[in-house]
Formats: structure tokens, sequence, C-alpha cells
């Protein structure tokens, strides 16, 4: 049976667990899905920084670029936008914890503003982006349909929309994948590679790439879920030790459902059209 998340599930959840990733994780809020340079790739961070490189590059952010970055979490893409191409831009998301640490941590005069807010309702006039961008957030959406139609209201038209995010390859999703990758962070349901595009077409953008990565994410939780397991050896409170040793579980459990066609990751370019 499949669960009904509301936009409130969601952002209450990151809320609640936003300082526990960071302690094991990544403390300055790197939690993204990372682009591995193969299965002996065991550099966390370096991979994470790949994908933000190569989505970047797909979709030609430049110094000129204006970035939406919607579910940005604790902020670090749209700084490594910033930094890297010297665009300005905003980051949105539903959890109020990550919004605060993605002010902390960016640098003022970077010319990057977060925002507390919803993807379903932005508080944007329409046509102000060049670019709307996402790492791994979409999916986490209830009206996924109602996202697609504000991210196209706020892209100028010729405008990019460019992300990576989850993917539910398989219709139905079994009972164990259902409770370690879907309730967990409270996803109520995604699209395959081929419905998401079917669904991005229907929203009015046209379809530039469309890439499976699903050996990387595989990858990815291979990599956290050791991490995980040696953060849990030198964590005190038995509380967060605990969580963590869950956490680790999870990232085996979610490894299976990968090969099992429940769970998967993708990344995507469209385009507003003129």
């Amino acid at each position: 049976m499949s669960s009904t998340y509301t936009e409130k599930d969601v952002g209450d959840f990151f809320d609640q667990t936003t300082q526990t990733y960071l302690s094991f994780w990544d403390s300055e809020g790197v939690l993204h899905t990372g682009y591995f340079a193969g299965e002996d790739d065991r550099d966390y961070r370096a991979a994470a920084e790949r994908t933000s490189q190569i989505m970047a590059a797909e979709a030609g952010i430049d110094a000129s670029s204006h970035v939406l970055d919607v579910g940005c979490g604790c902020g670090n893409f749209l700084i490594h936008l910033a930094t890297r191409h010297g665009c300005k831009g905003e980051g949105l998301d539903l959890s109020l914890e990550r919004i605060k640490f993605a002010r902390q941590l960016a640098d003022p005069r970077l010319g990057i503003e977060f925002s507390h807010g919803s993807a379903t309702a932005m508080p944007y006039p329409d046509e102000t982006f060049s670019h709307v961008v996402s790492q791994d957030a979409l999916f986490l959406v209830p009206d996924k349909a109602r996202s697609h139609a504000e991210i196209l209201r706020v892209l100028r038209p010729g405008g990019i929309f460019a992300f990576s995010d989850f993917l539910q390859p398989a219709k139905e999703i079994g009972e164990r994948a259902r409770r370690h990758v879907y309730d967990r962070v409270k996803w109520s349901s995604g699209y395959s590679l081929v419905g998401y595009q079917a669904a991005l077409e229907r929203a009015g953008f046209e379809i530039l790439l469309a890439r499976n990565l699903e050996s990387h994410i595989r990858q990815t939780y291979r990599v956290l879920g050791a991490m995980a397991r040696e953060r849990a050896e030198s964590t005190q409170d038995p509380a967060a030790r605990d969580w963590i040793l869950a956490f680790a579980e999870s990232c085996g459990e979610i490894q299976i459902a990968i090969d099992q066609g429940e769970f998967g990751w993708g990344v995507f370019v469209a385009r507003r059209p003129q």
C-alpha cells in the first residue's frame, strides 16, 4: 500500500532531521547523489561535486544566468553555481531549518538569496529566471503537475530547466522498498524515466536530455552506508547512533530496491518554448 504525504509532512521531516544528517553525512550540507568514476570510487564529496559540474554544463549556466534552485536544501548547489560561474540566483525549500543553514553558509558577496516556500506556489513573478535547477528534491512534491506548471511560469521563454531526481521505475513497489526508500523520506510516488519526460511535455516543456544514472545512485548508497557505519562507532548519543545505524541498514535495502527496479535516478534538461 502506498502512503500519501503532504508538503507539511515533508517539511517537518527535513526540519527534524537536518542536524542528524549534517552530523554524519556532510557537515557543510552536501547531501546529494554523487556521480562516481566507478565501483572503486569511494570519494563521496568529489562525486557530489562532479554531479553539480555536469548539471551546470548541461544547463549552460554562465555569469549572465539568473538561476532558481527549487528544493535547494542546504544551499550547496546554488553556492557552487554562483562561485564557479558567477551567476545570480535564489534558492527555495520547504525546510526552514535547511534554509537557515543555507543563509549562514552562503557568502553575502555571491549575490544569492534563500527563501522558505513551496514549489507549488513560488513567490516569484512570471518569467523571472533564465534557468531553474534542482538536485534530488522534486520527487518529494505531492502535486508534481503543479510544481511543473510553476517552474514553467517563472522561466523566461527559451529558459532551461535542468535537474536530477529520484525515479520510480516500477509501477508497483514492494513493502521493503516502500518502508526503506519511500516512507523513510515521506515520498508518496514518482515517475519512471519515460514517465517523467511525458509529464514534462504535458506541462509544456521541450525535452533536451533524459539520462538514466542508476549505477551512480547505487554507488552513492554503498558509500553512504559505509560512512554511516563508521560514524556510528564514534557517536556517543544513543538516539543519534540508533538513527545513523538505521540509515546504514536502509542503505543496504535501497541497493536491493535499485536492483529490483523499484528505485532509480536520472538527470533531465528541458526548455520552455520561445
